[in-house]
Parts: C-alpha cells; structure tokens; sequence
C-alpha cells in the first residue's frame, strides 16, 4: 500500500496492477449490441400487424392473391420505416458512450504519464487541468479556483465551485473542468461511480408499451373478435339457406378479411415518423416510434428550476477599449490586436481541435469561451494564433 509520505508520489506500477486485478477495468459496462436483423424482426411484434399477417395467409387461401400481395407489402414497408428509425437512434446513442473521458493525466512512480482511463485504478493520483474531462469519481488533495461542470449529473447550467477549505471536493466521472488546475485522488471507478450507477438504472428500466400501442392492441382484438364473428355468422347462415358449405366458409372468410383496413399500420408508422423527424430537427433523439405519441398523451411536465431550461450560452455583444464602447459588429473597422490577445492569454479555456464544429471544439466557463468566439469563428484560426506564443 502506498504510505502517507508518498502519497503525492502516486502508485507503483506494481500496485496499479494489483489494485485493476481487483477492481476490474474503469469502463461502464456495454450491453450486448442488438443486432440489426432484430431491431428489423421486432417490428412486426405487434398484435395489429398479426391480425395484418393472418389476413395476408387467409387472402392466399382464398386464392385472392392481389390482397395477399398488397398487405405484405404493406407490412414490410412499415417494418422498414421502424427499422429506420430505430437503427439510427441507436447508432446516435452509441456515441453517447464517448461523455467518459479517453485518457487520464496521472502520477505514478513519482512521475506524470498519459494513460488510457480504463486502466485507473481507485488511489491513482490524476492531475486535472481547465477542460479535461474527469475520468473517475475523485476527491481533490490540491487546487485552487476551480469550477466544475457538473451539468450531466445534476442538470444545473452553472459551473460548481470546488474548494478544498469547505470540504466541497468531491468531482465526478464525466463532468468537466471549466477552470483552474489541480490534483485529485480516483476513489471509485467503473461501475461504482455515479455515472455508472445511472447507467445501471438506465440498464434496468423496463420496457412498457405507451397508449398508442395499447389502444391498437385493444382495436386489434375487437377486429379480431368481430371478423370470426362474422364468418361464423354468413357461414351458418349460408348452410342453413342451403348453400355449399365451402363456398359459405370462404365467403366469410373473405368479409372478414375485408373488413381488416390492411392500410392502418402503415398511416400510423408514417404519421409517428414525421413526428420524429420534427422532434429530430429539435436535437431530441426518440428511440421507439410510438414514443412520440406518448409525449402528445403529455399533459403537466415538471421542470426542477429555469436554470435547467437555459443554453448554458454567453455572447459578447459590446467591447470597451481606449475608452471607447465598439459594438462586436463594428470590430472590424478599428485595431483590437490587444484587445485580442489579452482574451486568448488571459484564458483558461481549452480546446479539443479534432471537432469539426467549433462550438464543440472550445471546452471551458461559458464567459471565456464567449471570449474566443468574439474574434475567431473557425478551430484553425484559434490554433494558428496560440501558434504565435507559448504560455508559462
């Protein structure tokens, strides 16, 4: 075990190795990826699509091959579009999976490395910096003015302070360093952090079917109900006028088909699908199509606090130099070059140049990020001017 003198000296490797033997890797648990032909498969998992399947075999038996034709197309078709739909949100939750951190900056055997985060271990001494992301549950031994994005576990827009005097020190996985520098010790990794519990709840919520699709489930019986009921009562009544018994038996059968609407399935996957693409273009990711029917079922939603509802966004609208006010339209026109430079040196932010998008790529406290975007508007501009200088 590593005393208490040579606590600041980190791990051995020795020890690191003994302790990932015992705690396993600091990796959330990845649940068996559901295979394509699945997602395709449980789409006709459902009572009216049944109903549609068996019409489909009682059209062929009564040699109405065109109906038979039809409604599996129909079928099909629906099965596609929900195949679509769900394949692609999968795949857009599958890079949620990069919110954990990919490499931790440590101190082991008394020296600074760049590990991958996986191999944390709980009592590794991590070395956090303005825009790192946390890569375990740690507790902080030395820092100062720091400010931590804590948003993903709480929701709360603003950054948390953390300080050392009042015991608020305690940093979770997957929050993020908006400012200052300090050292932490991993207390819990994997699936013991708080992120990993969240994701053994997420693991654990059971699927229930949302009122859509028990309303048609309910429709689907009753027709079901209805259609025998109806080829027993033309076949009986047939017999006893005295008609040919198969002939009444297939008469029936194909009211009873008939009176299935083979196109319900169909307007309702559609309908669904332009409402995930409404709520697609609101950056809402919908899982399962009938989801968004239940959100139209909604009708109170609780929210905590407006902080919670904001963009968590500054803008710099005007600037003050040589005492004069210049509206950010106008910076164009007069020489800020120190102005400039005193945003991007004086400025904790950091940034994370492989995003193509470069709100993405400028990781830190909203007002310093605001900073950057008042002079720069591409990641290629911002590198090239930090090129010119070197901080100490």
């Amino acid at each position: 075990m590593v005393s208490e003198k040579n606590m600041m000296r980190g791990l051995t490797n020795a020890e690191a190795e003994k302790r990932l033997k015992e705690y396993g890797l600091n990796a959330l648990q990845k649940k068996k990826k559901v295979s394509p032909i699945k997602i395709f498969l449980e789409q006709f998992n459902d009572f009216i699509i049944w109903v549609l399947l068996a019409a489909t075999i009682l059209s062929a038996f009564i040699g109405e091959r065109a109906d038979a034709i039809t409604i599996i197309i129909i079928v099909i078709m629906n099965a596609i579009l929900g195949f679509i739909q769900e394949f692609k949100t999968e795949k857009s939750l599958e890079a949620l999976k990069s919110l954990a951190a990919p490499t931790a900056k440590i101190i082991r055997n008394d020296e600074i490395k760049v590990i991958n985060a996986e191999f944390l271990v709980p009592g590794d001494l991590v070395i956090l910096e303005s825009g790192d992301r946390v890569p375990a549950d740690c507790i902080l031994l030395e820092g100062n003015n720091i400010l931590v994005d804590e948003s993903l576990l709480t929701g709360e827009s603003v950054g948390v302070e953390k300080s050392l005097e009042n015991r608020n020190n305690d940093i979770y996985m997957g929050t993020i360093i908006l400012r200052g520098k300090g050292t932490a010790k991993v207390l819990k990794t994997g699936m013991k952090t708080e992120m990993g519990k969240i994701a053994n709840m997420l693991d654990s919520i059971e699927a229930e079917k949302s009122p859509l699709k028990k309303k048609l489930a309910s429709l689907g019986k009753v027709m079901v109900v209805v259609c025998i009921a109806i080829c027993i009562l033309v076949t009986l009544l047939g017999i006893v006028r005295g008609q040919d018994k198969y002939q009444m038996f297939l008469l029936g059968v194909s009211l009873a088909v008939a009176a299935i609407p083979e196109g319900m399935a169909a307007i309702v996957t559609v309908a669904l699908a332009l409402g995930v693409s409404r709520m697609l273009k609101r950056n809402a990711l919908v899982r399962k199509l009938p989801a968004v029917e239940t959100l139209g079922c909604t009708s109170i939603i609780c929210s905590d606090k407006t902080g919670t509802l904001t963009q968590n966004n500054m803008t710099v609208e005007k600037l003050y130099y040589n005492n004069k006010i210049y509206d950010i339209k106008e910076k164009g026109n007069v020489n800020l070059e120190i102005l400039k430079k005193a945003f991007v040196y004086c400025n904790d932010c950091g940034y994370d140049f492989k995003q193509k998008d470069f709100e993405k790529s400028l990781l830190g406290d909203p007002t310093e990020t605001a900073l950057i975007k008042a002079f720069f508007n591409k990641s290629s501009e911002i590198k090239e001017f930090l090129a010119k200088s070197r901080r100490i």
